[in-house]
C-alpha cells in the first residue's frame, strides 16, 4: 500500500532547542496511527509538521517528510495552503478557543466549506447541516444558529470535527478528538472515525486516552521527551509493552471496573480550614420556589433511582451539606425564538469533605447545574443553598482553562491574584513563595511563573487552572472535566493531589466528568443526568457497581476498555 504520509528522522527545534528528535512513521489510506505520550512529549508538534504549522522561529528537518509522495520539505507557503483542509484536515484540541465566540457554529463550518472549495449560500448551509448531523450534533437545525458559548464542550468539539471534514480530506489529524466527550458520544465519534477509515481516510490520532487508542488505532507510536521509545501494532504494544515508560502510561490510566464496587475511605468530618464555622443558608439572587424535594426520599419517583442517600441529601436537614440545589429548573432562550429546558427539577447536594460526581451525556445539564450552584447562573425555579455568602468559598475549575485566563498575564500573576484573594495581608515575597508552592503541587516547575498561558500545552494550562482554584482555599470546588485534557500520567498525579487535599482540609468537590473510571476513583456519591433530569443517584459503588436505571447501564456499556495484559 502506498503511504499517504511518510515521516523519517523528523527533527523540530525552536531557537536552537530540540523538542522532537528522530520521529518516524508511515500512514496509508484507511489506516490509523496514534501518537501517545505525556504533555510536552512532542505529539502535537510532530503532527503540525505535516501541515507546515509548527510555528514561528521553528526549524524542521527530516530524512523524509512526504505527503502523497511529494517532498514536503520543499513546499512553499502557497503549496501548504493547498494541502490544509483539502488533503489533510485538522481537529484542534482546544474547542472553545478555536471557535470565534461572536460567530455561530454554522458560520464557522460554512467558512471551512468555502475555504476548501465548497458551496456558499443555501447550498453551503445544507452542507454544514449535513456535516453537523454526520458528527452527531444534537438538534443541528437549532445548533447551527447558536454561538459556541451556548453549546456544551462536547458539542463544540463535534462542531470542530464537522469543520475538519468540510474539504473531504484524505488524511485527518485528530488532536485529542474525544477529550471532554461523554462516553456515549465518544462511542459515536469512534464509530464515525471507524466509518471514515473504512472509506479510505487515513487518521493520525493524538490522544492521552489509551482505551480510545486501543479501539481505533492500527499502530501506536509512544513518545517521551520528543523521541520514540516504543512503536508497533496497537494490541501488541498495549497488551505487552516492552519499554518501562509505556508500562507506566498504561498503569496510570484510570480503569472503570465494570460491575465491581470500588469502596472509598470515609471522608473527614472536619470543616474546611479556610472558614471553620459556617451557617447553612439560602443564597441570595436565586429563585426560592416551593418544590417537592426529590432527593429527600429513597423512594423512586418519575423513574429516578435514589439509593442509600439520607434525608439530608438535598440540603434539607444535613449539617454537613455545604452546597445544594432543590428542584432547580433552568431554560435558555433560543436565537430563533422558543426555549430549551436544560434542567427539570434537579436536586443535588454536596457534603463537607465529600465528592459528588455528576455524569451524563453532553447537553444533559451537568455544567448548567454546576454554574447555578457556583452562582454564575440563576435558576428559573427552585432553591439553591450555600453554607456561606462569601464568593471565595466556591471556586470553579473550567473544562477549558485557556478561555478563563487573561492571555496577557503570566502564570505567576494569575496565581498571585488567587493567593491574594484569601490572604490579602501577605507581602509580595510571601505570595511569591506560595505561588511557587502551588506550581510545584500541580506538577509545574517554578520557572513557569514567568510564562503566559499561550506558551503552555493544554495539559499544563489545565494544571494551572486547578492550582488557581485551590490557591483561594475554598470550601467547595466545582471541577468541570478537570483532567479531561491531561495525559494519563499527569491525570493520575492530579487526581491523587485532589484526593490528598480533600483529606487534609475537608474541602468538598462537585466533580463533573464523562470518564466513569475517574468518577469511580474519586467520588463518594454520583448523580446521573439525562435531558436535564436525574435518572439515578446514590453512593458511587452502588450506582456504578450495580446500576438500576437503563440509562446508567447504557453509559457503562459505552466505556472503552484497554486490552487485557
Amino acid at each position: 500500500m502506498t503511504a499517504l504520509i511518510r515521516v523519517d528522522g523528523l527533527r523540530v527545534s525552536f531557537a536552537g532547542r530540540t523538542v522532537v528528535e528522530g520521529v518516524g512513521f508511515e500512514l496509508g489510506a484507511g489506516e490509523c496511527v496514534a501518537l501517545v505520550g505525556e504533555s510536552g512529549s512532542g505529539k502535537s508538534v510532530s503532527a503540525r509538521s505535516l501541515l507546515g504549522l509548527v510555528g514561528a522561529g521553528s526549524r524542521v528537518d527530516a530524512a523524509a517528510l512526504e505527503i502523497d509522495g511529494a517532498d514536503a520539505r520543499r513546499f512553499t507557503e502557497r503549496r501548504w495552503r493547498s494541502i490544509r483542509g483539502r488533503r489533510i484536515g485538522y481537529i484542534l484540541q482546544d474547542a472553545l478557543s478555536s471557535l470565534d465566540p461572536l460567530r455561530t457554529v454554522g458560520a464557522e463550518v460554512r467558512e471551512a466549506i468555502r475555504a476548501t472549495g465548497g458551496p456558499g449560500g443555501r447550498a453551503g448551509r445544507e452542507r454544514a447541516l449535513e456535516l453537523l448531523r454526520r458528527t452527531h450534533v444534537p438538534d443541528p437545525e437549532t445548533r447551527i444558529d447558536e454561538r459556541p458559548a451556548q453549546l456544551s464542550g462536547g458539542q463544540r468539539q463535534r462542531a470542530l470535527i464537522a469543520a475538519a471534514l468540510a474539504g473531504d480530506p484524505a488524511v485527518l489529524i485528530a488532536d485529542e478528538p474525544t477529550t471532554a466527550l461523554d462516553v456515549s458520544v465518544q462511542k459515536q465519534i469512534l464509530a464515525l472515525f471507524a466509518e471514515l477509515k473504512a472509506q479510505g481516510i487515513a487518521l493520525l490520532l493524538i490522544s492521552h486516552d489509551l482505551a480510545v487508542v486501543s479501539q481505533l488505532a492500527d499502530r501506536v507510536v509512544v513518545l517521551q521527551g520528543g523521541t520514540v521509545v516504543e512503536a508497533g501494532e496497537t494490541q501488541a504494544v498495549l497488551s505487552a509493552p516492552e519499554h518501562p515508560y509505556t508500562r507506566s502510561l498504561i498503569d496510570a490510566a484510570p480503569r472503570f471496573e465494570v460491575g465491581v464496587p470500588v469502596p472509598r475511605s470515609p471522608a473527614p468530618s472536619a470543616s474546611p480550614s479556610p472558614s471553620p464555622s459556617r451557617n447553612f443558608g439560602v443564597s441570595g439572587g436565586h429563585a426560592e420556589v416551593e418544590h417537592p424535594a426529590p432527593g429527600v426520599s429513597d423512594a423512586d419517583s418519575e423513574g429516578v433511582r435514589r439509593r442509600g442517600v439520607d434525608a439530608g441529601a438535598a440540603g434539607g436537614g444535613d449539617g454537613n451539606v455545604v452546597l445544594a440545589a432543590d428542584g432547580v429548573v433552568k431554560a435558555f432562550r433560543l436565537a430563533g425564538g422558543g426555549e430549551r429546558v436544560a434542567l427539570r427539577g434537579v436536586s443535588v447536594a454536596v457534603r463537607r469533605g465529600w465528592s459528588l460526581g455528576v455524569v451524563g451525556e453532553s447537553g444533559s445539564g451537568k455544567t448548567t447545574i454546576a454554574r447555578i450552584l457556583a452562582g454564575f447562573e440563576s435558576a428559573d425555579a427552585g432553591t439553591v443553598r450555600r453554607a456561606s455568602d462569601d464568593p471565595r468559598d466556591v471556586q470553579f475549575v473550567y473544562q477549558d482553562p485557556g478561555a478563563s485566563f487573561d492571555p496577557r498575564w503570566t502564570a505567576g500573576r494569575l496565581l498571585d491574584e488567587a493567593v491574594g484573594l484569601r490572604h490579602p495581608s501577605l507581602s509580595r515575597r510571601e505570595r511569591g513563595v506560595r505561588v511557587a508552592e502551588w506550581l510545584e503541587r500541580v506538577g509545574l516547575p517554578a520557572s513557569f511563573a514567568d510564562r503566559r498561558p499561550a506558551s503552555l500545552s493544554g495539559g499544563q494550562r489545565q494544571r494551572l487552572g486547578i492550582a488557581r482554584a485551590l490557591a483561594v482555599e475554598p470550601a467547595v470546588v466545582v471541577l468541570d472535566e478537570p483532567v479531561s485534557a491531561l495525559d494519563v500520567a499527569v491525570q493520575k498525579q492530579i487526581l491523587d493531589l485532589i484526593a490528598r487535599l480533600q483529606r487534609e482540609t475537608g474541602v468538598a468537590y462537585l466533580f463533573i466528568s464523562h470518564d466513569l473510571g475517574v468518577i469511580q476513583k474519586v467520588c463518594d456519591e454520583v448523580v446521573v443526568l439525562q435531558g436535564g433530569e436525574v435518572r439515578e443517584q446514590g453512593p458511587t459503588p452502588q450506582v456504578l457497581g450495580a446500576p438500576e436505571h437503563p440509562y446508567t447501564r447504557t453509559l457503562i456499556d459505552a466505556v472503552p476498555a484497554l486490552p487485557a495484559r
